[in-house]
């Protein structure tokens, strides 16, 4: 079981890596837009998050409901607005700002509302 988490929980890491890194890579581009590593990204940062969690609660493991109720909020929002924007071919600024700083807070809920002993 501990073998499918941590398969699990590098797949979350690096479907945020995708997401992230796929905006960060647009920054200086005029246009904007919704591209593959982006879509991918959310994709795979949430089902292997939904997965992470089913792993976690079918073993011994203490589960913080209220942080994967943040983390699952933040994450449906992130994967609703990538999907209903992937065919555009551009995306306001706004909406190209709010992706990216909901995929940092998400990452930031992560790290901060882990408790100390977990490194």
């Amino acid at each position: 079981m501990e073998i499918l988490r941590l398969v699990l929980l590098t797949l979350h890491v690096l479907g945020f890596a995708a997401l992230i890194g796929g905006l960060l890579a647009q920054v200086r581009d005029e246009e904007k837009r919704i591209t593959a590593p982006v879509r991918d990204g959310v994709g795979t940062a949430f089902v292997a998050g939904l997965l992470l969690v089913g792993v976690l609660e079918a073993g011994d493991a203490d589960v913080d409901h209220a942080k994967i109720a943040v983390k699952f909020g933040i994450g449906l929002v992130l994967l609703v607005l990538v999907m209903a924007n992937t065919r555009k071919p551009r995306i306001p600024d706004g909406l190209f700002l709010g992706l990216l700083g909901l995929s940092v807070l998400n990452v930031v809920v992560a790290i901060f509302w882990s408790p100390a002993h977990a490194f």
